[in-house]
C-alpha cells in the first residue's frame, strides 16, 4: 500500500499576564501508529524544562504530561513527528441487505458503548431535531454507508467554515444557529446525527497537509478535527465533513474519543497568571521516505525533510 510522509511541528505558547508558580498540563500531540499509519520519531519539548510523563488513555491514546513547579511567564510545548498515512480506503457503493440489523445489534453490547451513546459536546437537542428535519435527514435510509456519505455531504453545503467563529467550548447548537463553525463543530454534529442513527462514531483530532496554489505547504494555528464511523465489514472509517471527503493520505490522525474534550491537544491548570493567550503554530510538510525501519519499533525516523 502507497504511503505518503509527512513531518509534523505543532507549536503551542502560552503567554501569561503574570507569572505563575505551578502548572500540570497533559498533552494528546503524539500521532498513533497502527494499521492505518505508521509513527516513526516523535518528540516533545518545553520551554521552561520540565518533567515529562507517558501514559496511555482509555481510548488508547498516547498522554504525555508535564509538571513545572517554579516561576514563568510562558510556556512553550514543541511536539515533532515523522509519519507516514496511507490513502483512503476504497469503498463499496453499498454495504447491502442486512447491515442495519448488525448496527442494531451492537447496541446489545458494551464495546462500542461510548461512542453510541451521546457526550457532552454531541448529544441531541432540540435545535439538532430541528436540523435534521430541515435537512431530511431523520432518516438515514436503506444503507448506513450510504446515508453517512450524504450526511457529510450535507454538513459541507449547509455550514460554512469560518475560523474563530465558535470556541472550543462552543456547543453544537452555535454552528446550528448561525451556520457557521470550524471542523471540531462539523465533526460534533456529524457524531450527534450518526448516533442518533444508532451508528457508533467518534472524534478523530489530527493534522491535514494543505498546500497553497503554488503547492507549498499552509502553516495553520490549529490541528484538525474529522469524524470516524464503525460499519459492518468496514470498520472505522474515516469521514471529513470539513472538506467533503474521506480521510486519506491528507489526514494524520492522532486520538480519538467521544468528542473534543477527550483529545485535545493541551489540556491543564495552573496558580496565578492572570489571564492567558494561547498562540499556535502547525506545520505538515512532505517528507521523503528514507527507508523502513528494521523491526516494529515507532521511535525510528523513517522521513526526511525534503527540499
Amino acid at each position: 500500500m502507497d504511503r505518503t510522509c509527512y513531518d509534523i511541528e505543532h507549536i503551542s505558547r502560552y503567554l501569561y499576564a503574570w507569572p505563575i508558580s505551578n502548572s500540570v498540563m497533559s498533552l494528546r500531540l503524539m500521532p498513533r501508529h497502527d494499521s492505518a499509519q505508521r509513527l516513526f520519531d516523535f518528540e516533545i519539548t518545553t520551554d521552561p524544562p520540565s518533567a515529562i510523563n507517558m501514559e496511555k488513555d482509555c481510548f488508547g491514546n498516547s498522554k504525555h504530561v508535564i509538571n513545572i513547579h517554579r516561576s514563568h511567564d510562558s510556556l512553550e510545548v514543541t511536539a515533532r513527528s515523522s509519519v507516514q498515512a496511507s490513502p483512503a480506503p476504497t469503498l463499496p457503493d453499498s454495504l447491502g441487505l442486512g447491515a442495519w440489523e448488525e448496527i442494531r445489534s451492537w447496541r446489545e453490547s458494551f464495546d462500542e458503548w461510548d461512542f453510541i451513546h451521546s457526550s457532552e459536546f454531541a448529544r441531541p437537542s432540540q435545535a439538532l431535531t430541528a436540523f435534521v428535519d430541515r435537512q431530511g435527514i431523520a432518516n438515514p435510509g436503506a444503507d448506513p454507508l450510504v446515508a453517512l456519505l450524504d450526511l457529510s455531504d450535507t454538513l459541507h453545503r449547509a455550514f460554512e467554515y469560518v475560523p474563530g467563529s465558535t470556541s472550543v467550548v462552543s456547543p453544537i447548537e452555535d454552528i446550528l444557529g448561525s451556520g457557521r463553525g470550524v471542523c471540531q463543530d462539523y465533526a460534533h454534529v456529524m457524531i450527534a446525527v450518526a448516533r442518533l442513527w444508532g451508528i457508533p462514531a467518534r472524534y478523530v483530532s489530527g493534522y491535514l497537509h494543505i498546500v497553497d496554489r503554488e503547492g507549498r505547504p499552509v502553516r495553520a494555528q490549529a490541528s484538525h478535527a474529522w469524524v470516524e464511523c464503525r460499519l459492518p465489514d468496514l470498520g472505522w472509517i474515516g469521514f471529513d465533513p470539513t472538506n467533503r471527503s474521506i480521510a486519506g493520505e491528507r489526514h494524520v490522525r492522532v486520538a480519538v474519543g467521544r468528542d473534543y474534550r477527550d483529545v485535545a491537544p493541551t489540556h491543564g491548570v495552573f496558580r496565578g497568571g492572570g489571564s492567558t493567550r494561547l498562540e499556535v503554530e502547525v506545520a505538515v510538510e512532505p517528507g521523503v521516505p528514507a527507508g523502513w525501519p528494521n523491526g516494529t519499533s515507532a521511535a525510528r525516523p523513517a522521513c526526511a525533510r525534503s527540499g
